[in-house]
């Protein structure tokens, strides 16, 4: 079992990418609204000269990401890396998010916890 997160930048795939993640039969997926560090920096006024040159690499329209957090088997989580694929076009586009996984040492409160 993994702990999958996402941190999807264009919330725009955000309903397309659920209802793929469905469809593929993952069920479960906690969804959070999230700032990064920059967006903060930049709300808070300060015009410190090394975050200046930052600011332009970000979207002046979007305020905010959303967090999927994801508790998977293995083979779940290839699925679900092939639909973020599929969903975002790669997240290797600029700006688009980062997918990383960690290991679930236990899991209680699903059925999927019954299989760790």
């Amino acid at each position: 079992m993994q702990v999958v997160t996402l941190v999807l930048n264009k919330t725009e795939y955000l309903e397309a990418l659920l209802e793929a993640l469905l469809d593929n039969g993952i069920r479960g997926c906690t969804v959070l609204d999230s700032t990064g560090m920059m967006r903060v920096l930049d709300q808070s006024g300060d015009d410190l000269p090394m975050f200046g040159a930052f600011r332009q690499l970000f979207d002046p329209e979007r305020k905010s990401s959303k967090t999927l957090i994801m508790v998977l088997s293995d083979a779940e989580v290839e699925t679900a890396r092939k639909v973020i694929k599929q969903v975002t076009g790669g997240l290797d586009k600029p700006d688009t998010g980062i997918l990383f996984s960690t290991p679930a040492l236990f899991v209680e409160g699903t059925e999927a916890g019954k299989k760790c």
